[in-house]
């Protein structure tokens, strides 16, 4: 795995601009897909070599000014740039902490205190942490509901259950490249983009882009089979006392139909989950922690080293 974070990242956005795109006549026999070094320098105004430079990883130490150039030559948005500045230096980064695996019982309580709506803690490996009851029901159509990015790249229920499935992937691999540039340090994560990439074309295709994408609040549309379509918004909260965690709360619109099919989802699900019901002694995904089991994707936490290249 290259070491050189800012000049893959550079050598992928320029390869996804245009001359067009920056009102740039196109001249000659292009070699290269997107813009030429000599046209990121241009629009940056910075010499060509140093930027060559850059990308070469023979200068990994631009300025801030530097990198907000770059930033807008390339076209890239709010949190592409602040990326960037990670990747540069220019910003501090989060320092991994491996407790913050660990879900505050408190956090737990108050997720169980939404019964109408899905409510779930994720890592920044988008690790499931714990859940509601709600969301395991939601999630039930996966063989593991672990980790979000798994289930989406590895779990053929995957392209079932996301109805915008390719929206769904590439947002999945923006968060995680964003978390990448957060957290450099976090051997898990590593371990899991190396498994993910060797493992699933799509995903590799996808990381290759270097696309970094925020937690939105893009309406969600699921197909669960055993209530059909659901369309949902969320919203992402960071946890202040666990740096990386997100307690995440999916939300129906009250008059529409998919907060009624939440509704006969629960029902579905605690019926199947009563005493004596055959799925009654399924392990609860709240009670699983990520310091206790390792992604179905990726190895443990001591295989990280060799896992990550």
């Amino acid at each position: 795995m290259s070491d050189n974070h800012l000049g893959d990242f550079l050598r992928a956005r320029r390869a996804a601009v245009r001359p067009d795109d920056v009102g740039m006549a196109s001249h000659g026999v292009r070699r290269v897909a997107g813009l030429r070094r000599e046209e990121v320098a241009v629009l940056a105004g910075v010499n060509a070599d140093y930027y060559t430079r850059l990308e070469q990883g023979r200068e990994r130490h631009p300025s801030a000014q530097v990198v907000d150039a770059l930033g807008r030559a390339l076209l890239l948005d709010t949190d592409t740039v602040a990326h960037l500045h990670r990747l540069a230096g220019t910003a501090p980064s989060r320092p991994y902490s491996a407790g913050a695996v660990r879900v505050d019982p408190a956090l737990r309580t108050l997720i169980d205190g939404y019964p109408d709506t899905p409510a779930f803690v994720v890592d920044a490996t988008l690790e499931i942490l714990a859940a509601n009851a709600l969301a395991e029901a939601l999630y039930s159509p996966f063989d593991r509901a672990d980790n979000l990015a798994a289930m989406v790249f590895l779990d053929p229920a995957g392209r079932r259950f996301h109805a915008r499935w390719d929206h769904t992937a590439e947002a999945v691999v923006g968060h995680l490249r964003e978390a990448a540039g957060l957290e450099p340090g976090n051997p898990r994560l590593r371990a899991l983009v190396g498994a993910l990439t060797e493992r699933s074309t799509d995903f590799a295709r996808l990381w290759s882009t270097h696309t970094v994408r925020g937690k939105t609040r893009a309406a969600k549309h699921f197909l669960h089979p055993d209530v059909g379509a659901l369309y949902l918004t969320y919203h992402a909260f960071d946890v202040r006392d666990a740096p990386g965690q997100q307690l995440i709360v999916y939300h129906a619109d009250p008059a529409g139909p998919s907060a009624e099919a939440l509704r006969l989802l629960g029902s579905v699900h605690a019926t199947a989950r009563s005493p004596g019901s055959p799925s009654s002694s399924s392990p609860a995904t709240a009670q699983v922690t990520a310091s206790t089991t390792a992604p179905v994707c990726c190895p443990s936490t001591e295989d990280t080293a060799s896992a990550a290249g």
